[in-house]
Formats: C-alpha cells, structure tokens, sequence
C-alpha cells in the first residue's frame, strides 16, 4: 500500500485472493472512530477479542462521548475505541495510532490532527456527504481537496456497500446501515491477515437471540473481507506475531470485570457471603451489572434508590456479617461522606470502589481522571482515617479488590479502592489465577461471650465482629462516641480522645505489615518516577524507552496511599529528582511533600485523557538534559 488511494465501490470480477506483500510489525495501534451510534465500541471489542484469539498482547481504550445521544454527526458526538496489539509486552493502549478508522467527517476531523504522516486511514466515503461535511466544519470535501494526500488514504463507501450486501434481507434501511461496523471489521480482518471464522461464530452467539440480526452482521462481516479480498483493496496487509505468553489460561478482561470476579474470589476465599449496595453511576455501573450475572455464587447485589441507600444498605450488611462493599464514582463519594463517618465510627469492614472520573460536579463523566485522592484521603468530615489502595491496570483490579477486603476484614475498618475510567472501561490479556495458590482471607466472628467487650481490641487494633444476636453479645452501635470499650454512648472527653487516636493508630499500623516496595530500574541515583493507578503503563513504557537510549530513571508505583509504605522516604532519599505524573493537579506531589518532606517535580494532566508515553518521555529527556549540564 503506498501513495494516496482512492478505492471504487464495486469489486472486479475475480474472487480469488490476489497475492500481496505481508508486512511484519512488531506493534501496532488501531483507532476506530464514528458516531455514537455506529457501533465502534463494539467494532474494538471484537477486534480485540480476534487479537486475543490470535495470542497477541494487547491493550484497549474506549473513548466515549458525554452526552446519552449527541446529534448524529457532530464533533462531540464521536465515538472512539483505541487498541493496541504486538508481539512483545503491551503497557499502554499507544500514543498516536497507526491505524485510523473513520466513519464520518467528524470522527476523521477529531482524530486526523493525532494521525502521523504516512499512516493508514481507512474512511467510510459514503458519510461524506455536503450535509455531515457542514456538520463537521468542513468548507470542502477532504477526500477530494488534496488535504489527505500525505496519508495512505483507503476511501471505502462502506454504507454502500453494507446496504448492497444486505439487499433482500428484510432488514430496514436504517436496520441494514448499523450494520456497517461490521463490514469495517471485516475490511481491518483482511489488512491484518487475520480469519473471520472465530469471529462469525461470536456475532452468531452474541445475536443468537435476534437470529436476523445475527445473520445480517454476519453477512457484512463476510461482505466486507471479501470486498477487501476480491478488489485488492490493500497491496500490503500486516501481521503482527503472538507474544510469547506465560503458560496458563488467558482470557480479555476490563478493569470493572476484574474488579468484580476480585470481589467473588473474596468472598469465596474468605467463606463469607457478599453483598453489593450501590447505586449505578457512569463508570462504574458495570460492576453492578456484573456481580448480578454471577448470582450463582454467594452473593446479593441491590440497585439502590440513590448514593446514600447504597453505602447503607452495605454498612447494614456489614453489621450482618457480610463482605460488603458499595461502587461509586466521584459525585456519589460527595454523597456517601457521612455514612463514611458512620462506618468508621462502627468499625465496620466495607470496601468502597470509587471508580474515577473526570470532573468536577458531572464535568466529563465518560472521561478519565486521577483527581479524588484527596478526596478519598481527607473528604470527611471530623478525625475520619480510612484506608486508601489504588490498581494500577485492568488486570490488576482483581489484585487490588482482593488486597481491600483482606485488610477490610482483618482491622475491622472501611477500605477506599480507587479505579478510574481509563482501566475501568480498558481491557487487557489477563492470566487466570490457580484457584489454589490465593491466599486466603481470614475472618473471624465473635462467639465466645466471656471476657467479652463490643470494642476490645486485638494486636491489630481490630475489635470483634459479632453478628447480631450472637447470645450474650448484644450491645448497640451508632454514630454517636462509644467508651473505649462497653461501646456505650461516652461525651466524655478524654475516652473521645483515646478513640480517635486509636482509630488512627490503627489505619497507620497497616504500613507495618505492607510487603517492601519494588523499584523498577537503578537502585539509586539521579532520577526516580512515582506514580500512582492507571499512570503505571505509560510510566513503565517511558521508562522503558528512555532506558533504551541510554537514560538512567528508576519508577516506583504505589498501591497503598493511605498509609504510604514505612519504606518510601528511605526509598526517596535514594534519588535526586522525583517526578510525579499524575492526571490532576499535583495531589499525590502535595501528598509527598506533606508526609515526607521531600520537594517533588510534578507533571499534570486534566484533559479526560490518559498519559501519552511521549509525555512522560520527554520530561524524563529534559530532566536528564538539565542533569548532565549541571
């Protein structure tokens, strides 16, 4: 494939695969691009699922529009799904794509400015219409006006096209053109050499309760490969090799998936029923929906009438035994904070999942961001210390939901899980855990009532979890001050003293038995990176990059943020810069600062967009620059 090439829309007679030039790549990134009703979110999950098929490494990022419906084919109503594949290790889902698919003038007009010189763009020619051209802010036609030609452009007119395989199906106009996004597949199948036989079998399974929409998705898929194939629409398709995988069993996996099955083998792990109180909020409703498809297992989920109904129908089934926890996203913690109090006041296990997104009030709610630490670490009101972990990739959601209800459990207190929307929604290979080799998560009730006292503590501050109406163990809880030991109401100043202190004590002795950080990179030396959640791909590709031209940086990431590890400032003072990216303002650089004393370089970002690799790169070249001129 070379030079500017504008395609026909009908194929030559000759069905018979052409011979072309195959092209090995190391990597790649595809961008699919449209309306947010042209199915490109489902286009990249299935592509994804081929690639996983195929044993690639990969990693994804979904981009959705704000708004429920925006009007068709204007610019903040496209819809964008960006994959990554290779044959070696995937840390991010790419910086600027190599692959750009564009279903309208306004998808290819948000997108074209990230696309390189001499990339692949494969645009449907038939939405290119005068009336999406305006829509778009077009004065002319770009695929006519000479502005593409430094790109290998492939205009296709995929409406068309769709709408001539689908003729005599029954299917209406508009039944057949949403259909397109199949053919699309079926074009990006044939670039990358890939078969479409498992494919037909997913969209048959994945329609099999609609039989003629399964069999019309079908057909555009095979309508499109086959143009592909028959009109030597490409004179080079690409192959990427499979990455040599750790032996195990693998399956796709999106940060909220994870988060919920974490939740599961919890609970299984720890033979203790689980309940789910919450209530749906974008990004994180899909947890919900989720847990309800595994009811086989031991678990409730409740869709509650609101954010506080959530939180409290959980610390409820806390009190009753439970393996509780509630999900959320920045606007429900706001209305969860006095429950929060409350529970901490109980001293209660409940695992509160705050999938982050970008704001503030709704602000862009299908957009990432990292800015509630603080208010995961300080938004309560009173003295009110709570644990806060983070996960830093899809996978690892089903790491950091079990680390949350271990130590939830195991100090009797609520546990902040931040997520956010950049992993929430991604997806990425995950190797299935041996059932066997996870640890299991101890709980202990109550039972015995001598000697016994509702906030009697043990070695780890924990007081007992009793479920109610053990015999000779009932007592009354609250949000009002308890005697440091009966749990009776107590104004007395002192005992409220000793009891705040104690509750802080407690979340603090966590870092006590937190496993020794890892350093990625030089032990010491001139420049160390931190980062914190979903920053952690982009980081450890810089890193990696900048090892590779010769760069000496080291990248530490943090899983637990509150308390920070007892080896962080030892860890610190080994390094002369510190580089903090983060996608907020600088608040794990103030969290640093505060806690230990030592000045950090921050690089922010708050676009509803994750890191570039390129971004981080580049400051960690001028730091390195600014080093070696000292």
């Amino acid at each position: 494939m070379s030079g500017n090439e504008q395609v026909a829309t009908e194929p030559p007679g000759a069905l018979a695969p052409p011979e072309r030039h195959v092209e090995e790549l190391e990597r790649v990134v595809i961008r699919f691009v449209g309306d947010s009703g042209d199915g490109m979110q489902l286009t990249g999950s299935e592509f994804s699922r081929v690639i996983a098929r195929a044993g690639n490494a990969f990693a994804t990022h979904p981009d959705y529009p704000s708004e429920i419906r925006a009007p068709t084919g204007t610019l903040f109503g496209v819809s964008g799904f960006q994959i990554q594949f290779a044959a070696n290790r995937v840390f991010t889902s790419g910086d600027a794509p190599d692959v750009l698919v564009a279903m309208n003038p306004a998808a290819l007009k948000t997108n074209l400015g990230e696309l390189a010189r001499g990339s692949v763009l494969l645009v449907n020619s038939g939405a290119f219409t005068a009336a999406n051209l305006a829509r778009a802010g077009y004065a002319s036609n770009p695929l006519e006006d000479g502005s593409l030609d430094s790109y290998r452009l492939i205009a296709v007119d995929i409406s068309l096209l769709t709408a001539r395989a689908l003729a005599g199906s029954g299917l209406s106009k508009k039944e057949a053109d949403r259909c397109k996004n199949y053919f699309a597949l079926g074009l990006m199948l044939c670039l990358f050499g890939r078969p479409i036989e498992g494919e037909i079998a997913d969209v048959a399974e994945r329609f099999a309760h609609i039989p003629r929409f399964a069999e019309a998705n079908v057909t555009a898929l095979r309508a499109g490969y086959g143009f592909a194939e028959a009109s030597e629409l490409f004179a080079s398709t690409f192959e990427v090799r499979a990455a040599p995988p750790q032996p195990g069993t693998y399956r796709s996996i999106t940060g909220n998936q994870a988060t919920a099955l974490g939740f599961v083998a919890a609970s299984e792990l720890s033979a203790t029923p689980l309940f789910l109180g919450s209530y749906p909020i974008t990004p994180a409703t899909d947890i919900l929906h989720e847990l309800t498809t595994l009811r086989n297992f031991n678990i409730t989920t409740f869709q509650a009438e609101d954010e506080i109904a959530g939180i409290c129908s959980a610390i409820g089934a806390a009190w009753g035994g439970h393996l509780a926890l509630t999900t959320t996203s920045g606007p429900g913690m706001a209305l969860k904070t006095e429950a929060l109090g409350l529970v901490t006041m109980l001293e209660l296990p409940l695992v509160i999942v705050n999938v982050q997104r970008a704001g503030p009030s709704t602000g862009l709610p299908t957009k990432t961001e990292q800015a509630d630490l603080l208010q995961a670490l300080y938004g309560r009101h009173g003295e009110c210390p709570i644990p806060v972990i983070a996960a830093r990739s899809p996978a690892d959601c089903f790491d950091a939901a079990l680390e949350a209800c271990r130590i939830a459990v195991k100090y009797m207190t609520p546990v902040i899980l931040l997520t956010d929307g950049g992993i929430a929604n991604a997806a990425e290979p995950w190797r299935v855990p041996d059932v066997a080799s996870l640890p299991r998560i101890e709980v202990k009730y109550r039972t015995e009532a001598d000697g016994f006292a509702p906030y009697a503590r043990d070695e780890f501050l924990a007081r007992p979890w009793v479920t109610p109406g053990t015999p000779g163990m009932e007592h009354r809880i609250g949000g009002l001050e308890k005697d440091f030991l009966s749990g009776n109401l107590s104004h007395d100043a002192q005992n409220h003293q000793r009891m705040v202190e104690v509750r802080a004590a407690k979340v603090a002795g966590i870092a006590a038995e937190l496993p020794p950080l890892v350093v990625d990179g030089p032990d010491a030396g001139e420049l160390l990176v931190v980062g914190w959640g979903s920053t952690w791909g982009a980081i450890a590709e810089a890193r990696r990059q900048a090892e590779a031209a010769g760069i000496a940086v080291a990248h530490l990431h943090l899983r637990h943020l509150n308390p920070l590890p007892a080896d962080l400032d030892e860890i610190l003072a080994r390094y002369r810069t510190i580089l903090v990216p983060e996608l907020n303002l600088g608040q794990l650089s103030r969290l640093l600062r505060e806690r230990c004393l030592r000045e950090v370089q921050t690089l922010h970002k708050v676009q509803g967009r994750p890191f570039r690799v390129s971004e981080i790169l580049a400051r960690i070249k001028a730091i390195s620059a600014g080093a070696e001129h000292e």
